[in-house]
């Protein structure tokens, strides 16, 4: 792990760590995360509260919809504005609620 830049041993290294992460991608995939989920990941994160997303998104009723699961799709507005100001990626939010 201490191998010097520029050397074998480095070289060695880096193959090393390209395969053992292929494997690691085939292996273990990792889906992403719900919609819903990645908001109450963010939330939490952030110290956030459904009155915070509420506030975000204009409405009271629609944050309470997304924090019960029972909204399937977020509107595009909703998504820009999840994507924008809390940095949450907007290919997680597209996805249909599962």
């Amino acid at each position: 792990m201490d191998a010097a830049a520029r050397t074998a041993k480095a070289a060695e290294l880096e193959v090393l760590a390209i395969l053992v992460k292929r494997y690691e991608t085939e292996a273990f995939p990792i889906d992403l995360p719900s919609p819903i989920d990645a908001i109450r990941f963010r939330m939490e994160q952030g110290g956030y509260t459904q009155a915070d997303l509420a506030r975000l998104l204009g409405s009271r009723s629609r944050a309470s919809e997304i924090m019960t699961g029972s909204a399937k799709r977020l509107s595009i507005a909703q998504i820009r504005r999840l994507n924008q100001v809390w940095k949450i990626p907007a290919d997680v939010l597209i996805r249909d609620a599962a």
